[in-house]
């Protein structure tokens, strides 16, 4: 069995466990959950570097990336370094995350976040709007066609944007109809967890003209940003570059003033 595999099947039980735990009627009643969303494909669009931070304390590749920053000054400088949208990740196993960290980062930025999540149930998807995200991840890897246009569906009724994200050609071909607002290429290959930047150069031209396009992991250098942007990208998920030094948002202002020279 994979990780990949073994997270999902540590995923199903997760969820299900929260469902009763949390009912899903209760989720509804959150302050949050009214709240308008911030367009972060907009938002990326708007901006000069298109670069989404990530909050990570840990994942199964990496073991310990920083354990000691606080989430709401690692958003908080985030924020103030440039970034055009946080990411958040919340599975709390592999990667050390939690709901609260998402909410503790919406009470840090009024910038777009992303919960970054295993998510299969559309009940993930309550929880994510309940905590104060503007968008969610869906990974074309764990899902079936038929449920990526149907938790697309989902979030788009409840006013949160898709970032869909693919590691190949099949990958993309098999989910471009499920309706999501960005396609992001995971340069690691979530099975083998190596990484490579041909993906994203091998897919750039096949992501349509209307879809937010993002590069996701193995990112580290301007250079990379530049060849990138020039082949369209209009985003950049980065969370392990800033995550394992001791201020992230001074290395992320430090990489975008490198980036702009």
């Amino acid at each position: 069995m994979s990780i990949l595999e073994k997270i999902i099947q540590d995923k199903k039980k997760e969820v299900q466990l929260r469902k009763t735990v949390l009912p899903a009627a209760r989720l509804e009643g959150f302050g949050l959950f009214d709240r308008p969303t911030v367009s972060l494909k907009k938002t990326l669009k708007a901006q000069e570097t298109g670069i989404i931070a990530e909050h990570k304390r840990r994942s199964p590749s990496r073991a310990i990336i920083n354990q000691d920053g606080s989430v709401a000054d690692i958003v908080a400088g985030y924020t103030a370094g440039g970034a055009g949208g946080i990411s958040v990740l919340t599975d709390g196993k592999y990667f050390g995350g939690s709901l609260d960290d998402l909410l503790l980062a919406r009470a840090s930025t009024s910038l777009p976040l992303l919960r970054k999540e295993f998510i299969i149930d559309p009940y993930q998807i309550l929880e994510a709007k309940a905590y104060g995200a503007d968008a969610i991840l869906l990974i074309a890897a764990v899902l079936s066609g038929e449920a990526l246009r149907s938790l697309c569906e989902s979030a788009h009724t409840l006013g949160l944007e898709v970032l869909l994200e693919v590691h190949s050609r099949a990958e993309l071909e098999f989910s471009l109809d499920a309706g999501a607002d960005l396609i992001g290429v995971n340069n690691r290959n979530l099975k083998t967890f190596e990484v490579s930047l041909e993906i994203s150069r091998a897919l750039s031209d096949l992501i349509p003209d209307g879809v937010g396009k993002i590069s996701e992991s193995g990112l580290k250098t301007p250079d990379q940003i530049r060849e990138l942007k020039n082949l369209g990208f209009d985003g950049f998920l980065m969370g392990e570059a800033f995550m394992k030094t001791a201020q992230p948002g001074k290395a992320l202002s430090d990489f975008l003033k490198r980036a702009g020279e």
